[in-house]
């Protein structure tokens, strides 16, 4: 699993490695039911320390993207594009694009920048058997 990561960014790592993962598994590179790396294994590719990896790992589990598993280690959930309303209720992802909107119209940039980068993501994302884009 190859994760590009700014070490001068504002976001901390384990944010961007939270993230990373959660991109990954959106535009298909990490399957449902793929294995990661073990916190240790990835830290030392990443040259950072596990704890940060733990806790990026951590927090994955806690919001559904991965499973962990003592023996088997972390892997994606093998329904983690399946529709939930246990996973669903515990995300604010309203509250964060509301705020992550805000800001874009603080900055100036038009809706209909805004709507075409929103689109061409999307479109990027392989489309789940239940849904038509």
């Amino acid at each position: 699993m190859q994760l590009l990561l700014d070490l001068d960014s504002e976001v901390p790592i384990y944010q961007q490695i939270r993230d990373r993962v959660v991109e990954a598994i959106a535009e298909g590179a990490l399957a449902p039911g793929a294995g990661l790396p073990s916190t240790r294994q990835l830290a030392l590719d990443l040259a950072i320390n596990f704890h940060t990896v733990n806790k990026a790992y951590d927090l994955l589990r806690r919001e559904g993207f991965i499973r962990i598993n003592r023996k088997s280690g972390a892997a994606v959930r093998p329904d983690v594009k399946q529709p939930s309303d246990e996973l669903r209720a515990g995300v604010d992802w309203e509250g964060r694009m509301r705020t992550l909107l805000a800001e874009l119209d603080v900055r100036g940039i038009a809706k209909e920048e805004v709507m075409a980068y929103v689109e061409a993501t999307l479109d990027r994302f392989p489309a789940r058997d239940d849904e038509q884009r």
